[in-house]
């Protein structure tokens, strides 16, 4: 199976982008897109490892990602990092930062990825006079809000498959909203970052992911998982797992 980079390199406006269904507020007229679209600087492909804002750093914009996939991390007080997010095409982040108007954590790209930026300033005032974007700034928000709630409950009372179960199935969903394939997927973070976030051993993703194969839950080759079962994923999410 061959690697897809999904999204535009040089989109000319958030128009003609195929992302803008996931990014933008629906309802927009051409002239209130038009002003959203001015607020928005496109900006060049990031390569691998490459940061786009760093912890401490002064919040001002929010961003989309076009094409290619982001990871968020903070430092704990032993001084490890601890993987907090990963980001697809059509998805926002930058979200860590409004509260304290700094950044919490650090974003990264985990391959050839290119964004938007969308001074959060900005998009405030043209709230103001649109409605449609001040409703959907919210509910973006409300959006992180019960992201994070899904990672406290997934790191809580879990077993280790229904930890990666869980992640798969929530990427495989995500790539469906994207019209995408949600069962050929392709997997940019490493075993270890996989196993950070959900709070496991990278030994224990290797040995779960095996166990998958061997019950022809999905198949796996290197970086790329092809799903065969998703409803046997389903049904380990509400089955009774001892906590590993």
């Amino acid at each position: 199976m061959k690697k897809i980079f999904v999204g535009f390199e040089r989109p000319l406006s958030c128009r003609t982008c195929r992302m803008n269904s996931l990014c933008l507020p629906l309802g927009l007229d051409a002239d209130d897109l038009h002003k959203l679209d001015g607020l928005i600087e496109r900006k060049k492909p990031l390569q691998p490892r490459e940061g786009v804002f760093f912890s401490g750093a002064p919040f001002t914009s929010i961003y989309a990602v076009r094409s290619g996939s982001i990871k968020s991390f903070c430092i704990d007080a032993d001084g490890r990092e601890q993987v907090t997010g990963f980001y697809f095409p059509g998805e926002i982040f930058g979200w860590d930062g409004l509260a304290d108007e700094q950044h919490q954590n650090t974003a990264i790209a985990l391959e050839t990825t290119s964004i938007c930026e969308i001074p959060y300033e900005q998009l405030d005032n043209l709230g103001n006079s649109i409605p449609s974007v001040q409703k959907y700034v919210i509910k973006l928000l409300s959006r992180e809000i019960n992201a994070d709630q899904r990672l406290i409950a997934l790191l809580a009372g879990n077993s280790a498959r229904q930890k990666l179960a869980s992640l798969l199935l929530s990427i495989s969903d995500r790539l469906a909203q994207q019209g995408l394939s949600s069962t050929r997927l392709w997997l940019p973070m490493s075993r270890g970052e996989i196993s950070n976030y959900l709070g496991l051993t990278v030994e224990t993703v290797s040995r779960v992911l095996g166990h998958f194969q061997r019950s022809k839950y999905l198949t796996v080759n290197k970086k790329e998982i092809e799903i065969l079962n998703k409803q046997a994923l389903r049904d380990l999410m509400h089955s009774a797992e001892e906590v590993e």
